[in-house]
Order: structure tokens, then C-alpha cells, then sequence
């Protein structure tokens, strides 16, 4: 009792000193108007410092593991896990800045997405419970693979309107991989659509998917919680509104101390860590994050970092700790020692990356590395080389992209980089679209220009035979746009799998299916006009399967520059009928720059450049009273699934351009007429 006291004492005093100083956002990403995460984190250090008791300890260096619950919080994208996060949070005394605190990396707040996944600890009862947040996104899984070997039980969020969806199988599959024991929350019960028989519904849904995921009999005797995650309130039984005494998040703490297991570590053993997390900071070097597998660690004992090879275990480098911190709340405070089965963060070694053991010099062997799921796609990085390049950004050559690339992958494992096919250019390989184009997007606020090419499946062949990635989708979409939904996927190469109506709702049709990745690649902008942004997709990986062909006519051809310098409002007005607009009067453009879509299946070249002919004759009409059609300006993820492949991304901090690959017309019909090889 007397230790959770000083635990929780170290907590709020750490609050209410250093309040003014802790900041929500991680040390890699920090808004432009906030200090530096060096300044930053040197204030915090050294009030938490002078500020706080030293940690509780059964041998007065480290917690009981019995008082120690790991647990993760999982679920499909916009099923509630950031908004839970909350609430805990709140419930146990931290200092919420804002709504979603977790989501502290700025396009995770633009976007309203977690991309990340981040740790934090609460008190409850005289128990420290670890909480990770992890992304729900299909892009992100592996940031759920890397962690979910952190904790020994997870929460496993479900909308209680939509039930289980294709993330939620991808999630749960990974707990389960683990033994895991997840605890199943029933979230927004307080929607009018939302019933006790929907509930009864979808608990044997997700029964159903545990069983045909393998699950253990202990797994599948999971215990059931309702919520409301944005009322703030958990309960045991059904409720649409529980009594006032009873609105807050006790019945899930006290479930995750009843049904999660404390870790099994040793506390005489020597000192082991697996990185999970990394991030850099100015002032203090690499800092590594990772739950404590074995023993006990204190500020300045000596340790070395080891990598698993072929060869065995291979030695990276010898230090000794020069920070232990831990997450709590909100704020980020020093340690003195921390124990087996605690997750905290460490400074003073610089070599060792996710995936990495670090432990005590007298250890020879690593602990096994994290399993991520192999990557389906790929996009060429390469330098900017159009008419354009230099204008907007810094970062111009292959050796800082490269640097950069190699710096992404070191911190996220589901990305890979190898050498590109031309030389200054770099292959990245990654889960999907939207998890490259946040990198870019990073990449180009950052002062980065390059050029990207259109995404390319990752195929395998087993014996003679070709497998591409195979993604299983879940589309929710009105009666009247069911037809046009089936005919764009039909040449996608999809396949119905499961059709009906969505439970609880008039008019809406649900369609489960299944796809090849390359037939989804730019679908969903596609998808979004055809439903009016009434429908909703999601899609997850499934597996590889048999290559189903060639695709359909996804697209129409595009309107190719012939001309370079500012485009006119009188050329334009000439080339509305042509198709549709990608750019307006006043942008730059240059020889090879896509400015439009044509109308029809093949490519035009056009002259966006041209002006009227002068003459001494007074015109009745002027340019300024041209009325042109709004041009279609594409966000960068709607340009990544945009492009063919004879086509390129220019991305600069300031604009995203089309290509042609080739900017010469002359070059673009030798290659066109040039036999594939």
C-alpha cells in the first residue's frame, strides 16, 4: 500500500510542478510555434528530477511485477481506442490538454488518424497499468506487430453499430498469435441505432471470429464490457445511460486488473530489454523504448546492445545508461531503477534500433526479434529532376534522401529501403498507399523535394506459378450506388464473398470482398465520387493468392504540356472542352507536365501556355472575365494512386506536380514503341 502511495505521489507531484513545462507532443514531432524537444525535455527532466520521490520498490529498487499490467489497446480504424485513452487518463488523475492526447504528431491531429503507437502508465488501486495505443489503419499494422509483444492482455474495441471489420481481424489475429487474452468492449452502446440484441449480435460475431482464428477455450471465454468511450463511462451489463455514480471507467480498470496477467519476470536475473520503440532527441541521442524482459537497471550501469545474424549474436556496442524515463499521463519523467516487467525508456546508447536486445554485459544471447508481416508495395524515391526542382526546398540531393529514408526505416520496421534501379534513387517498400504517403508527406514538410513513382505491387512466385497480394475489403454504401460500386470494382479484379443488408438500417447494403492490392490502388477517391461520400470502405491484407489477371480500363488518358512558362487563362478556356483541369491561370508549368485528364482513352499533348494574339484592334473581351471551371486539385494520396506507371510524382514542400517520366515527346513515343522485355 505504502508503495502505490509513493507511486501515485510521484505522479501528481510531477504534475503539479512541472505542469507548465511537459508538453503532449513526442520528442520527433513538434508543432512550429512549441519549444524544441531538447529545451523541452531538459526542463521536464530536471524538475522531475528535483521533484520527485524516489519509485517504490519491493527491495527498494524496483516494482513488484505482481503490480505491473501490460495492456494494449486494439480495434479497427474510427472505432473509439485514442478516445478511450482519454478517458483513462482523465479517470486517473492526468492532465488532458486536449481531445485525443495520445495523438500528438501533428498529421495525426490534422488527419484524425493514430499512425503511431505510443505508451503511457496510469494508477489504479495501487497498480501501475501500461497502456499502449495503437493505430487501427491497415497501413499502420505494423506499428500493432512491434508492440503487441510488449503486454500480456489487450482491450479489443469494437463499434457496437458496425461489429467486427476487416482491421478488427488483422488485430485480434496478432493477439491471439501472441496468447494473448483480450478483454472485449462493446463501444457506443449510447447510439439510438444500438441495442441489446445488436450487442447479443455482435458479441457472437466476434465470438465466431476467435473461434475461426484459432482461439484457445481460455481466449474465447473473454469477458464482455459496454461503453461509451465519448460519454466517459464502462459497465458490465447493457446500458444506455448508467446512473450518475456510476459514469466513469472503473468497470475496465478493474477488469483489466481481474483478467490481465501480471508479467512473468525475474527480478534476480540479469538485465534484458527487447527495443520496441525508438525516437531521437537533440539533447540526449537515441532514446529506446521496450518492456524490461529480465532483472533490474539503474542510471549509469554499463550495458551492450545485441542484434541477432546469421551467423548468431552479434555485438553493436557497449555504453552505460545515462536516462531511464517513463511515460506518465501525459508528462514524461526521470527514474532512478525500474524492474522486470515495467516499459520504460532509456538514453545513452546510440546504435541499437527496434527489433535490438540491450542488457547487461555479461549476456551473450538476444532475445528473439519481432515478426512484422512482409510488405505488399513499393514506390520508387528519387531526386527531382524537372524544370522546376530547387525552387521550393533544401533537402535537393540523392544523399539526404537517402539519409532520410534510412532514418525512417531504422524507427518504423514495416518499411524497407534498397537501391533503386537508377542510381540516386531508392526503393521503399510499405503496407499500402496512405502509409508511403505520410511518409512523403513528412519527407516534403521537412524541406524535402524528390520525385515518387506510382506504387507497384510485391508479387512471389512459388514453384512456376505468380502470387500477388490479396486484400479482403468491407464496403457499406446506399442501395442506389450498389451497382456502380460493383461495376468499377468488377474491373479491379475483385470477388464477392458475402452481400446483405446492414443490420439496424434502411437502404444501405454491406459487401464483403476480396481484391488484389493493385486493383485498390487509387480506388478510394474513385470510391468516395461514386457514393457521394456516403459510403465506407475498409480493407486489410489477407494473403497471396493466384495472379487474377490484367485490370480493367481504370482510367482515362491525360492532357500532356508541350509548352513551358505560366499558363494563361485564354489557353485553358480552349481546353475545358478536352477534359478535365489540373491546374489555373498564374501556375508554372513545363514540357511534360500532366495539366489535365483527357476526355477520352488515350494521351493528348496540349499547349497551356498560349496567349492571344495582339493586334492594334481594340477586343471587346478581356482575359480577366474568363469563367473557368475549378481545376481538380489532387492531394498527395489521391496523386499517389493517380499515376500510371510511365508517370511521376513531383513533391515539393510548396507543390505536388504530375509527369510524364520522359518530359520529351520524342522520348516518350521511342520508349512507348520499344518491345518489353
Amino acid at each position: 500500500m505504502a508503495a502505490g502511495l509513493l507511486l501515485r505521489g510521484l505522479c501528481s507531484a510531477t504534475r503539479k510542478s512541472s505542469s507548465s513545462y511537459f508538453s503532449p507532443y513526442p520528442l520527433h514531432s513538434h508543432p512550429s510555434n512549441s519549444p524544441s524537444p531538447s529545451s523541452l525535455l531538459r526542463r521536464c527532466l530536471s524538475t522531475s528530477a528535483a521533484s520527485a520521490p524516489a519509485r517504490s520498490a519491493v527491495d527498494g529498487t524496483a516494482m513488484d511485477p505482481e503490480r505491473i499490467r501490460n495492456v494494449a489497446v486494439i480495434a479497427h480504424v474510427d472505432h473509439g481506442k485514442t478516445t478511450l485513452m482519454d478517458r483513462l487518463l482523465r479517470q486517473c488523475g492526468a492532465d488532458i490538454p486536449h481531445e485525443r492526447a495520445m495523438d500528438s504528431i501533428s498529421l495525426e491531429r490534422e488527419r484524425g488518424i493514430t499512425i503511431a503507437s505510443k505508451v503511457t502508465s496510469i494508477q489504479w488501486k495501487d497498480h501501475e497499468l501500461n497502456m499502449v495505443d495503437t493505430p487501427g489503419h491497415a497501413d499502420f499494422g505494423g506499428e500493432v506487430e512491434r508492440v503487441v509483444g510488449m503486454v500480456e492482455g489487450a482491450v479489443l474495441v469494437v463499434d457496437a453499430g458496425e461489429g467486427p471489420l476487416a482491421q478488427t481481424k488483422f488485430v485480434l489475429s496478432k493477439a491471439l498469435k501472441y496468447g494473448l487474452r483480450p478483454i472485449l468492449l462493446l463501444n457506443k452502446v449510447d447510439r439510438p441505432s444500438v441495442s441489446e440484441e445488436t450487442c447479443n449480435e455482435v458479441e457472437s460475431l466476434v465470438f465466431d471470429l476467435f473461434a475461426n482464428l484459432g482461439a484457445t477455450e481460455e481466449q474465447l471465454d473473454f469477458p464482455v464490457l459496454y461503453a461509451s468511450a465519448k460519454e466517459g463511462w464502462t459497465s458490465l451489463t447493457f446500458t444506455k445511460s448508467p446512473p450518475d455514480n456510476a459514469k466513469n471507467m472503473a468497470a475496465l480498470l478493474d477488469s483489466i486488473l481481474r483478467h490481465v496477467a501480471p508479467p512473468q519476470a525475474n527480478l534476480d536475473e540479469p538485465f534484458k530489454m527487447l527495443v520496441s520503440m525508438m525516437e531521437r532527441d537533440y539533447y540526449l541521442g537515441r532514446i529506446l523504448t521496450g518492456r524490461i524482459r529480465s532483472g533490474v537497471i539503474h542510471v549509469g550501469d554499463k550495458l551492450h546492445g545485441l542484434k541477432c545474424t546469421d551467423d548468431g549474436t552479434q555485438k553493436i556496442e557497449e555504453g552505460k545508461v545515462t536516462k531511464l524515463m517513463k511515460k506518465k499521463g501525459t508528462c514524461m519523467v526521470t527514474i532512478d531503477s525500474a524492474g522486470a516487467g515495467d516499459i520504460v525508456s532509456m538514453a545513452g546508447l546510440s546504435s541499437p534500433s527496434i527489433g535490438h536486445t540491450v542488457a547487461n554485459a555479461n549476456v551473450t544471447t538476444a532475445l528473439p526479434t519481432i515478426e512484422l508481416d512482409p510488405p505488399t508495395i513499393s514506390m520508387t524515391f528519387g531526386v527531382n529532376d524537372s524544370p522546376l526542382a530547387g525552387r521550393d526546398g533544401n533537402q535537393l540531393t540523392g544523399g539526404k534522401i537517402g539519409d532520410r529514408l534510412m532514418a525512417e526505416a531504422e524507427t518504423n520496421l514495416a518499411i524497407n529501403v534498397l537501391p533503386g534501379p537508377l542510381s540516386e534513387s531508392f526503393e521503399v517498400q510499405g503496407r499500402g498507399e496512405l502509409q508511403l504517403g505520410i511518409l512523403i508527406e513528412n519527407m516534403r514538410r521537412e524541406g524535402f523535394e524528390l520525385s515518387v513513382s506510382p506504387p507497384r505491387v510485391m508479387y512471389k512466385t512459388e514453384g512456376k506459378e505468380r502470387l500477388e497480394p490479396i486484400e479482403e475489403v468491407t464496403i457499406e454504401v446506399n442501395d442506389e450506388h450498389v451497382g456502380l460500386v460493383m461495376e468499377a470494382l468488377s474491373h479491379r479484379r475483385a470477388e464477392v464473398v458475402d452481400m446483405g443488408p446492414v443490420p439496424g438500417t434502411s437502404l444501405r447494403t454491406r459487401m464483403s470482398l476480396t481484391c488484389p492490392s493493385r486493383g485498390l490502388v487509387g480506388y478510394r477517391s474513385v470510391f468516395s465520387s461514386d457514393t457521394r461520400g456516403t459510403g465506407f470502405m475498409h480493407r486489410a491484407f489477407d494473403s497471396y493468392a493466384k495472379f487474377r489477371g490484367m485490370l480493367g480500363n481504370v482510367r482515362k488518358g491525360v492532357l500532356i504540356s508541350t509548352g513551358q512558362g505560366i499558363i494563361t487563362a485564354h489557353a485553358l478556356m480552349s481546353l475545358e472542352a478536352r477534359g478535365t483541369l489540373f491546374v489555373s491561370p498564374g501556375m508554372e508549368t513545363y514540357e511534360g507536365m500532366i495539366v489535365g485528364e483527357h476526355s477520352r482513352d488515350s494521351d493528348l499533348d496540349v499547349n497551356p501556355v498560349r496567349t492571344k494574339e495582339l493586334t492594334n484592334i481594340r477586343a471587346p473581351g478581356k482575359d480577366e472575365n474568363v469563367r473557368l471551371t475549378p481545376p481538380r486539385l489532387m492531394t498527395l494520396e489521391e496523386a499517389i494512386g493517380y499515376v500510371a506507371s510511365d508517370e511521376l510524382i513531383e513533391v515539393t514542400p510548396k507543390a505536388i506536380r504530375l509527369r510524364k517520366r520522359y518530359l520529351d515527346a520524342n522520348k516518350r513515343k521511342m520508349m512507348k514503341n520499344k518491345p518489353k522485355e
